[in-house]
């Protein structure tokens, strides 16, 4: 496990980048007030670290077609590691589940599944989701509309109680 000390601009620089991960070093400087070299420095830092994941577009579902975001809660007939190990590396590669959580619970697994109409997630449940290794009962619900979305992790926690330094432990994943 590795520590890495985080400072107030490394907090804001962490929150800028998370909403803009496109940013030149100069708008985040304005931002964080800091010179570009520095935030040169602090997000090869934060990048080393492992604390950023990875840079990537979002791009908007709706937009490329996608208007079906639905959730399943998923049940295995069995429990062990090789019932589990088989449902994972068989849902890890259909590319409309867009997140897969092993949860708590009266379910084994959650799922985000995004298609492009109800036709094609029908298809999809019915051809390749239910047929899944080991599955025995599976209960989805369609999203109506979009609330809330979004990709930006809160800090709060990590900046309190205020100091100016703050150390975090870091699993790599």
């Amino acid at each position: 496990m590795q520590t890495i000390t985080l400072d107030r601009y490394d907090l804001l620089l962490l929150d800028a980048l998370q909403r803009d991960g496109n940013a030149t070093h100069t708008a985040l400087g304005a931002v964080v007030n800091l010179s570009a070299s520095q935030i040169s420095r602090r997000v090869q830092r934060l990048n080393a670290s492992g604390l950023v994941a990875g840079y990537a577009a979002l791009l908007d579902p709706m937009a490329i077609g996608l208007g079906v975001t639905a959730f399943a809660s998923v049940i295995l007939e069995r429990h062990g590691s090789t019932q589990s190990d088989a449902f994972e590396n068989a849902v890890a590669v259909i590319p409309e589940v867009m997140e897969c959580f092993s949860v708590t619970g009266d379910a084994d697994y959650f799922l985000r599944i995004v298609a492009p109409d109800l036709q094609a997630f029908s298809e999809l449940m019915m051809k390749r989701v239910l047929r899944l290794p080991g599955v025995a009962h599976i209960k989805t619900n369609i999203a109506l509309q979009k609330v809330k979305q979004t990709h930006v992790l809160p800090l709060d926690h990590v900046a309190q109680p205020i100091r100016a330094q703050r150390q975090i432990r870091y699993a790599g994943g």
